[in-house]
C-alpha cells in the first residue's frame, strides 16, 4: 500500500465531505484528489526529481505532497526559519527540484513556484493522465534532521512506513460528521504529515492554523468548532496561561488534546487537566526516524494518574505511555540486552513504521530490526516508558 491507496479511500469514502479547510472554505476528499493529480501533472512537466516545499500550513502543503506521490518524487519540506545559506545548501542536493514557497524572491529561481500560484493552476490544469503507482519501498517523503555537530541529514519515510503508522493507529472514517481538528505544527515536522495522513484516513475535516498564538488558536478552536488538537507542551503553557488571564476554561467541543515533543512539568498539566475536564489528553512520543507515534499516554491514563494517591500510578503523568501495538519498545544496557524495569537505559525501538534510515548514512536498523532513538529512558512494571534524555548532544527545538 502506498499514499495514493490512502487518498484513493479518502476519496471514495468521503468524497463530498469537507476535509481541509474551514466550515464556510474548504477542500472535499473528492477535490484533493483532483487538485493533487493536477499538481502531479504540474510536477511531472517541470521535470522535477524531488518536490521541495518551503511553506507555512495550508491547502498547498497536502495538495504537494501527493502531487509528488502521483508524479513518482519525492517530498521534502524544509524549514523555512533556516538561514538563506541553510536552505540554499540543503536544496542543491537534488538535481531538479521544483520549489513550492511562500517566498515571492525565491520562487522567482528556475523551477520555483509560490503556493499561491500553485493552488490556482491545480484548480485548472488538467489531471496528469498516467500518474505513478508508488512501490511501497519508494522515498514518499524526505524531512531533515540534524545534531549540534553535523550538517543536517535527510531521514528516509518510505511509503510504506508511513501508510504502516496510519493503518496501525487509525481506523478508516472512524471520525463523526462534525470532527474538526486545529493543526499549528509546521509542515516541515513529522507531527504535521502525520496528522494531515490520520485525520484524512478517519475522515476529520483539517483546519490549517499558521501562525500560532494562545488567542487565535482558542478563537479558531471555538470559531469553527473544533474537535481534536495536537500541541507541543510550549503551546499548551501558553494556552493555560491565555485561559488563566481571561477567567476561561477550555472550549467545550474539544475531545481529544494530544502533546509531545518535549517534557511538560508535572504542575502545568494538572492545571491544563483542570482547565480542560471535558478533553481527553494523550501524551505522544515518536521520532522523524519512527513516522511519529510510537508510545502514548492515553486520556483514562491521564485521569487515572490525576486521581490516584498511589505514588507509582500518579507518576505516570511523566510518562509518554505504553508501545502502540504495532510497536515493540525495550529498554536496552550498555551491551544491548534488556534492562530490568525501572532500570535506565538506551531506549529501542522495531515495527513495520520503523523506517530507521538517512540518505547520506544509511540504515541504523540492526540486524534483529531494533533502532535505536538515541534517547535514554526506563520501563515500569506495567510497560509505561519514561524519557529521561538524549544519549547524545543533539538540541531538540
Amino acid at each position: 500500500m502506498n499514499l495514493l491507496t490512502l487518498l484513493d479511500m479518502v476519496a471514495g469514502g468521503n468524497g463530498d465531505i469537507t476535509l481541509l479547510g474551514t466550515l464556510d472554505d474548504g477542500l472535499t476528499g473528492a477535490q484533493l484528489q483532483q487538485r493533487s493529480l493536477a499538481g502531479g501533472g504540474i510536477v511531472r512537466e517541470s521535470g522535477a526529481d524531488t518536490v521541495i516545499f518551503l511553506g507555512g500550513n495550508g491547502p498547498a502543503f497536502p495538495v504537494a505532497l501527493f502531487a509528488s506521490a502521483y508524479a513518482g518524487v519525492p517530498f521534502l519540506p524544509i524549514n523555512f526559519r533556516l538561514s538563506g545559506d541553510q536552505i540554499d545548501e540543503i536544496i542543491s542536493r537534488s538535481a531538479h527540484p521544483l520549489i513550492v514557497t511562500d517566498d515571492p524572491e525565491r520562487a522567482g529561481a528556475p523551477n520555483a513556484i509560490t503556493t499561491a500560484d500553485f493552488l490556482a493552476r491545480t484548480s485548472a490544469a488538467p489531471p496528469l493522465a498516467d500518474p505513478a503507482d508508488p512501490d511501497v519501498e519508494d522515498i514518499a517523503v524526505l524531512l531533515m534532521t540534524s545534531g549540534t555537530t553535523a550538517a543536517p541529514k535527510s531521514a528516509v519515510l518510505r511509503h510504506r512506513h508511513l501508510t504502516s503508522y496510519v493503518l496501525g493507529s487509525v481506523e478508516f472514517a472512524s471520525a463523526e460528521a462534525t470532527d474538526a481538528t486545529i493543526v499549528s505544527v509546521p509542515p516541515y515536522h513529522i507531527a504535521a504529515v502525520a496528522n494531515l495522513l490520520s485525520n484524512l484516513f478517519a475522515g476529520r475535516r483539517i483546519v490549517y492554523l499558521d501562525q500560532f498564538t494562545p488567542r487565535q488558536w482558542l478563537d479558531t478552536v471555538r470559531g469553527e468548532k473544533i474537535t481534536n488538537a495536537m500541541v507541543v507542551p510550549t503551546m499548551l503553557v501558553r494556552i493555560v496561561r491565555e485561559l488563566v488571564a481571561a477567567g476561561e476554561t477550555g472550549p467545550p467541543t474539544l475531545k481529544g488534546l494530544s502533546y509531545g515533543g518535549a517534557k511538560i512539568s508535572a504542575p502545568a498539566l494538572a492545571h491544563a487537566l483542570e482547565l480542560f475536564p471535558h478533553t481527553g489528553f494523550v501524551n505522544a512520543y515518536g521520532l522523524t526516524e519512527t513516522a511519529s507515534s510510537i508510545a502514548v499516554l492515553g486520556p483514562d491514563d491521564h485521569r487515572d494518574a490525576l486521581a490516584s494517591d498511589d505514588p507509582d500510578v500518579r507518576a505516570r503523568l511523566a510518562s509518554v505511555g505504553r508501545a502502540l501495538p504495532s510497536v515493540e519498545i525495550e529498554v536496552h544496557d550498555f551491551d544491548g540486552s534488556p534492562c530490568a524495569p525501572g532500570v535506565v537505559g538506551d531506549i529501542v525501538v522495531r515495527g513495520p513504521q520503523v523506517a530507521g534510515e538517512y540518505l547520506e548514512a544509511g540504515s541504523l536498523v540492526d540486524a534483529d530490526g531494533w533502532f535505536p532513538t538515541r534517547d535514554l529512558g526506563y520501563l515500569d512494571a506495567d510497560g509505561f516508558l519514561f524519557v529521561q534524555g538524549r544519549a547524545d548532544d543533539t538540541i531538540i527545538r
